[in-house]
């Protein structure tokens, strides 16, 4: 099998133009990019919500109104989550694959999310942002490889940008959400209460599309790629032919199968 002739390639396209598949072409990959993009959303919903949910802890707990360094701490702490869950994510994705990596990153993030939503003290609250940091890491590693290992190598790229997208995404909803609230809490809540406790439904409120992936994740497929390597074939035929048509599918089964042969091989000790 040459470059000119690898399925996806221009050159086996060229040849085969009827099986070149469009953005759009197939409900199927398109869901499944969705679903698995959720984790970008996430990932910009958290790091855009603690910019107005601060001022309103800070109204909260005087302590942290009084120390910059809580408040640094407040907002840093997903950050370092978000670095060990990323470190760690590359080995719970090879071991375990990546739909499952994906629901341990919701189980996590919701965790996170509920802590932070009922947090009696600033501590507590730091400890929810670690675990959502954690949650976000696993799912900014977990998402692109997904999406990307399931989706025909000619719109790969435009898929896998759709994470991006949804990052971004998660930060505009984030702002949205923050004003909502703060009108919200402004018009309905009595004036003594101010707006206190509006920082807890900014934080919270992220669970819910976390839990929301949890029960799209459980209906997808586990990635075709991640099923070669650990010998299911059968499944991850199974899983191709809802991504390609059959003239195809045989071509892409091959080149999977060449690949992790040649991955196999690399990885042998040498005999010198």
């Amino acid at each position: 099998m040459t470059l000119e002739t690898l399925p996806g390639s221009s050159g086996y396209l060229d040849l085969f133009p009827e099986r070149r598949m469009s953005y759009f072409g197939n409900p199927y990959v398109l869901g499944l990019t969705v679903i698995a993009g959720i984790g970008g959303l996430l990932f910009g919903y958290d790091t855009g919500v603690i910019s107005g949910a601060l001022l309103y802890i800070k109204d909260d707990f005087e302590v942290v109104n009084q120390s910059s360094f809580l408040q640094e701490t407040i907002v840093s702490m997903a950050l370092v989550g978000a670095i060990i869950g990323a470190a760690s994510g590359g080995w719970i994705n090879d071991a375990y694959g990546r739909k499952k990596a994906t629901l341990l990153a919701d189980v996590v993030f919701t965790a996170g999310a509920v802590v932070m939503a009922a947090a009696p003290d600033p501590y507590v609250l730091i400890l929810g942002r670690f675990f959502v940091g954690l949650g976000v890491g696993i799912a900014s590693l977990t998402a692109p490889i997904y999406i990307a290992e399931a989706s025909p190598s000619e719109v790969r790229g435009g898929l896998v940008s759709t994470n991006v997208l949804m990052i971004t995404g998660g930060q505009f909803l984030s702002y949205l959400v923050n004003l909502a609230f703060t009108e919200f809490w402004r018009h309905h809540i009595p004036d003594k209460y101010g707006v206190k406790g509006t920082w807890r439904w900014m934080l919270g409120v992220s669970a819910i599309p976390a839990v929301i992936q949890f029960f799209l994740m459980l209906c997808m497929p586990e990635s075709p790629r991640w099923l070669f390597m650990k010998n299911e074939k059968d499944k991850a035929i199974a899983v191709l032919s809802n991504i390609y048509d059959i003239a195809r599918l045989e071509d892409e089964v091959d080149h999977l199968s060449a690949a992790e042969e040649e991955e196999r091989q690399r990885k042998k000790p040498s005999d010198i």
